[in-house]
């Protein structure tokens, strides 16, 4: 009952007018950035924060979700009809999309991906309305010796933030903790690494670090690359599904919900790891698994339910506990500390407004996405044929003026350029950005927390080991650090 009153409150805050427009407003943006191909939710989630600076907290990140699981919907237009996944996520829908498209059944293609995305959007948020308050109550046992040990587990996992080498991803995570500690002391308020610069005081800048890592570096390598794009002239129609592409769907649609719920809790599960999951899931239980890969419809239901489901489900770890367990939710989780809000155990408590007002967000946001996406593939088949020539220059300017609204600096646009250049370069040789966001984030808290620890246990450590909670998220926490090496020596042993 306390959840569903916590909704009915919710929806009285998100139904009025400014909020609904701007979740309409996320909408449209999220789609229209799914569709088109390389820019992803992450890069326009980094332009768009300065944005929000002035607007209610509440509604910043109601916008900002809609972008997030918008361009899940919008990914699988481009992936049917181009062949090109406009959004990664969407990248296993050209397998069966496509040949769908090619044989003249792009419409129930379509159909079937905005509708499997509409369910497991709405299933995922059930889920996440009763499961981010109950880990929140567990949570509120938590003084600064559990969270410094939930942060140092969060630390570690980042090597799950990135697909490539593990090693890579701890390296980034030094940098981003590097890079939290310049400016004043958290406790002594002592000057550090600001090299006498009066600009450093307060650290580095996150919105010029965000813009310039994923957005001019996205624009950096989109304006890199050539484009070949070979769009079906023929006509789109029929775009629901008979009843026999309905009972193929229907499982697919289920499952594709349970793996997306499970892969975004989890951290480093992410919407690419569900959508492939899911794909290899319907494979391994079809009756006609040859047919995968020549346009059946399980092959776009399962994928396309299994990525929305995923970007629900990140936002339990993230609104319960502060974990951000993919780039998007790092960036969500920047956004709300912008508006001095530190998500977490007592977010719901403090600022019940938001939480219930996003959750319930996500219901209308799915119900306008489902509308959005059927009547208007006409239109995002036009805005595909725009070409990147005329687009990014846009998109720099506007990089320009966020940077520089921020404290009307040039010293800001500096910073924003100088790691749009390490963005570029870090891509070109397969770093990612992500697990540097994240340290860069929770390591300033981290510390407080640590030090505090500190201070309240006298200066002794075992202070992390007496409590039962901080104690599991340390013993987690070496688990996870030498998990490696054990399935190292289970693999020599196993060739041996």
């Amino acid at each position: 009952m306390e959840s569903l009153s916590g909704l009915m409150y919710g929806l009285s805050i998100a139904f009025q007018p400014g909020n609904l427009f701007f979740c309409f407003l996320g909408c449209v943006v999220g789609t229209l950035i799914g569709v088109l191909p390389g820019i992803g939710p992450t890069g326009t989630l980094a332009l768009l924060l300065p944005i929000t600076f002035h607007l209610p907290s509440s509604t910043a990140i109601i916008m900002l979700s809609g972008i997030y699981y918008g361009a899940m919907y919008g990914g699988s237009t481009t992936s049917i009809l181009v062949n090109i996944p406009g959004e990664a996520a969407s990248l296993v829908t050209c397998l069966d999309g496509y040949q769908m498209a090619r044989q003249g059944r792009g419409g129930p293609a379509l159909g079937i991906a905005a509708i499997g995305s509409f369910i497991a959007g709405t299933l995922s948020v059930i889920a996440l309305m009763f499961l981010a308050p109950a880990l929140a109550s567990f949570a509120l046992h938590f003084s600064s010796p559990e969270y410094a040990a939930i942060i140092i587990f969060g630390l570690t996992l980042i090597s799950f933030l990135g697909s490539g080498s593990k090693l890579k991803a701890f390296m980034m995570g030094g940098v981003g903790l590097l890079l939290g500690t310049i400016g004043s002391d958290p406790v002594e308020s002592v000057d550090r690494f600001t090299f006498g610069s009066f600009f450093l005081l307060d650290g580095v800048g996150l919105i010029p670090l965000i813009m310039g890592l994923f957005g001019i570096s996205e624009i950096f390598l989109n304006l890199e690359e050539e484009e070949f794009r070979t769009i079906l002239k023929e006509k789109i129609k029929n775009l629901f599904p008979n009843g026999k592409e309905w009972l193929e769907s229907a499982w697919p649609m289920v499952r594709g919900t349970l793996i997306g719920l499970f892969m975004g809790i989890i951290p480093g599960g992410n919407a690419i790891i569900a959508a492939t999951m899911s794909y290899a899931v319907e494979k391994r239980v079809s009756k006609h698994p040859e047919k995968f890969g020549t346009g059946v419809i399980e092959g776009v239901a399962g994928p396309e339910s299994a990525n929305n489901a995923a970007a629900a489900g990140s936002f339990i770890p993230l609104l319960s506990l502060g974990i951000p367990t993919n780039a998007v939710m790092g960036l969500l989780l920047a956004a709300l500390m912008l508006h001095g809000i530190i998500p977490g155990p007592l977010l719901i408590s403090r600022h019940p407004d938001l939480f219930w007002s996003v959750i319930a967000s996500m219901y209308i946001g799915n119900v306008m996405l489902l509308a959005l996406n059927l009547p208007l593939i006409g239109l995002w088949v036009q805005i595909l044929k725009v070409p990147y020539a005329y687009l990014f220059p846009f998109l720099f300017l506007f990089c320009l003026l966020g940077s520089f609204s921020l404290k009307n600096t040039i010293f800001d646009i500096a910073v924003m350029i100088f790691f749009g250049g390490v963005g570029f370069l870090l891509k070109k040789f397969e770093y990612e950005a992500t697990p540097l966001i994240f340290a860069f984030l929770l390591g300033p808290m981290f510390e407080e927390h640590f030090r505090r620890s500190l201070i309240m246990s006298y200066g002794g450590f075992s202070t992390f080991l007496e409590r039962p909670i901080a104690a599991v998220f340390v013993l987690a926490t070496g688990i996870v650090l030498l998990s490696p090496l054990f399935w190292r020596v289970k693999h020599k042993r196993s060739e041996q």
